[in-house]
């Protein structure tokens, strides 16, 4: 096996932590949120003791520390990612992130249909009734709900690339993607299903058509190496919560000259260069999308959390969850009355494993794995359409991460195993 070592576990205190009446904890809900490595910890603590002071508009020293501290912060997080310091937009999460992407959208379109000024390449951003935008039927809620509003608004349709019987996007359908596609936005790798989708035939595809295109990246920028350049895509939106970083922090990475041409989201102060009584002009990038005081402790954090990920080496953390995919998806293959919901092999496959138990409703086979200590996510884990396609109501997904070791594993298959004979259906 390709793992890391298991001491590292040490590097995250609530691991150590007993549950249920002393039960060691069990933690396989990475996909929902990562648990955070002490170094993290140390930087946010670190700063709020020794440098907190509003950033950009102070001249006094602590106001120095903060500022170099916070864009310090979004040179390591955008390096992280392949990207350059001025392309990298702090957002409070990913949902945020695909917020700002869909409001540059409606407002440029408002704005054009009232004949107001555009910035300069904003017509992109332009959405007329009958232009297209595309999504797949296997995205979180958050690169969907968005999109559905956006629609609405605007007069545009959505439509979807689907899915296979074995949880794959159905490239067949990438002719959805027309001459009237005018984005083009899915996700690298699926929260519910762990499949890893291949950006490069959509993305050669939307470019045929001229759509922009957006990708969610919340599952693979914690997981495995990722270059948003060699990607080939315009806007990258991922979470901090979920890579070892603080909450309420996420980024936006987007081409220069795309973040250029983008109506701001927010408005008020630190993200405008001009101000009068009749109008307003905004600042360049990455601040124009950085309205009031940002979350720098957060930021902060963050990168601490990717300096942490760079020193164990994302190729090496990618290796290891790869590892402990296939042994879980071996593990619950062979317990009687499993059901792999998404790829069954671990190829092109993160560690996002749901799985339906014959017989029984996943809150029932997490509430069983509660009480043995292992935390697991149950519920349709905000992708119905998803959960729709496969017919269950919902499933029980354990997510595993770096800490996570094999005898995390076996807990998990024994507890299922419980579950089953402790409501008759072993």
């Amino acid at each position: 096996m390709t793992l890391l070592d298991p001491a590292l576990r040490a590097d995250f205190p609530i691991l150590s932590r007993t549950v249920r009446g002393g039960k060691p904890l069990v933690y396989l809900d990475t996909a929902a949120t990562s648990q955070k490595p002490v170094a993290v910890l140390e930087a946010e603590r670190e700063f709020y003791e020794q440098r907190n002071a509003a950033v950009h508009r102070g001249a006094h020293f602590l106001a120095e520390q903060a500022t170099d501290a916070f864009e310090s912060a979004r040179s390591i997080i955008a390096g992280f990612v392949g990207g350059r310091p001025q392309e990298l937009v702090f957002t409070r999460n990913a949902t945020e992130s695909l917020n700002l992407v869909t409001h540059a959208f409606s407002s440029a379109t408002a704005k054009h249909a009232h004949g107001a000024p555009l910035p300069e390449g904003a017509e992109r951003f332009v959405l007329r009734p009958g232009d297209e935008v595309v999504v797949t039927e296997m995205e979180h809620h958050a690169n969907l709900v968005p999109w559905q509003e956006l629609c609405d608004m605007t007069g545009a349709v959505l439509r979807w690339i689907g899915l296979t019987d074995d949880g794959r996007l159905d490239l067949a359908d990438l002719d959805v993607i027309t001459e009237r596609t005018r984005v083009v936005s899915f996700v690298h790798q699926s929260n519910i299903l762990g499949t890893i989708n291949p950006v490069a035939p959509i993305v050669a595809r939307a470019r045929e058509v001229g759509a922009l295109v957006v990708l969610d990246a919340c599952q693979s920028v914690p997981h495995v190496p990722v270059d948003v350049h060699a990607l080939g895509v315009d806007l990258v939106a991922f979470s901090g919560h979920k890579m070892l970083g603080p909450t309420g922090v996420g980024c936006l990475w987007g081409r220069a000259e795309v973040l250029a041409s983008m109506p701001p989201f927010n408005t008020g102060g630190s993200m405008i260069a001009v101000v009068t009584m009749e109008r307003s002009t905004f600042a360049d990038p990455p601040q124009r999308f950085e309205a009031g005081t940002p979350n720098v402790a957060q930021a902060i954090g963050l990168a601490a959390a990717v300096q942490y990920l760079d020193k164990l080496g994302m190729p090496a953390v990618a290796a290891h969850e790869h590892t402990l995919t296939e042994y879980a998806l071996a593990a619950l293959a062979d317990a009687p009355g499993v059901r792999i919901i998404g790829p069954s092999t671990a190829e092109d496959r993160g560690g996002a494993i749901s799985f339906a138990v014959d017989g029984l409703h996943p809150h029932d086979v997490g509430q069983v794995l509660d009480d043995e200590g292992i935390a697991v996510r149950v519920g349709h884990h905000c992708a119905w359409p998803t959960c729709r396609r496969y017919g269950v109501p919902a499933t029980t997904r354990a997510s595993v991460g770096l800490y996570n070791q094999p005898a995390d594993i076996d807990a998990l298959v024994v507890g299922v195993r419980r579950a089953q004979r402790f409501f008759g259906v072993a």
